[in-house]
């Protein structure tokens, strides 16, 4: 029996739960409650930052300041939402801002280009999630499928790589500027865990189609030997009859 069903049904279950990490850390800062509202990437204190919020929690869609509860208090939402604290998208100031995050605009553009790719990413996911409701049963369904999954496993490698790049740079920076600074574990390993799901989702559809490539070549190789050796004793056996004619006349 081919393990194809069982292959592509893990992998299914690993794309699934991608798709829900992604979500989560995509809906952080714009949908309030629990647990969305414990996600962020960055928290740094910026108590000595004019008309900047004691601790600042940066989102995709926002700063949000932080209640007594350790949760986030953020204001409207804007996609996309870039890490660039002397800016006017951020505070506006250069009072108590690290000297490197002024006159660049290398942390502007890592979390911005990090926004669209994890929606090309969680597009492809959800694509490669429904396309492979037919790898269950079919063998191009699995390698359809893992070339979606690949595609999404790419972008979002790019959204982790970003991702990290920015914000643990930009944590640095704060702490160099004696300012207390942590990353957000819970959307770091979110996005890292979703793109561990998609790899393993990859493989494991190409090793299904793979593998029921292999299992139906060995049923066929068995089926046409046991023709031939049946046509060939079929043959004998006509051989024989007629030998036994001509002797007997």
């Amino acid at each position: 029996m081919t393990p194809r069903p069982g292959l592509a049904f893990v992998s299914l279950i690993l794309i699934a739960g991608a798709c829900l990490l992604i979500f989560l850390v995509l809906l952080a800062g714009a949908v309030d409650g629990n647990p969305l509202d414990k996600i962020y990437f960055l928290q740094a204190d910026t108590s000595g930052i004019p008309n900047a919020p004691v601790l600042s929690r940066w989102t995709f869609w926002n700063i949000c300041s932080v209640s007594s509860a350790n949760t986030n208090l953020c204001p409207k939402v804007h996609p996309a939402f870039p890490l660039d604290p002397p800016s006017t998208r951020n505070f506006g100031t250069t009072q108590d801002i690290d000297v490197a995050f002024i006159g660049t605009r290398k942390y502007y553009y890592l979390t911005r280009f990090m926004f669209a790719f994890v929606l090309i990413s969680l597009f492809f996911a959800v694509c490669s999630l429904f396309l492979g409701l037919f790898a269950l049963c079919s063998r191009i369904g699995s390698f359809l499928s893992s070339f979606l999954c690949s595609i999404a496993l790419f972008f979002q490698t790019l959204t982790a790589a970003l991702m990290t790049a920015a914000y643990v740079m930009g944590r640095n920076n704060f702490r160099a500027n004696n300012q207390s600074a942590d990353i957000g574990k819970y959307a770091f390993g979110f996005i890292w865990a979703a793109m561990a799901c998609l790899f393993l989702a990859t493989v494991m559809f190409c090793v299904a189609g793979a593998t029921s490539r292999k299992d139906g070549g060995t049923y066929s190789r068995r089926t046409r030997g046991k023709s031939f050796f049946g046509r060939k004793k079929n043959t004998r056996s006509r051989g024989s009859f007629i030998e036994k004619q001509n002797g007997g006349v």
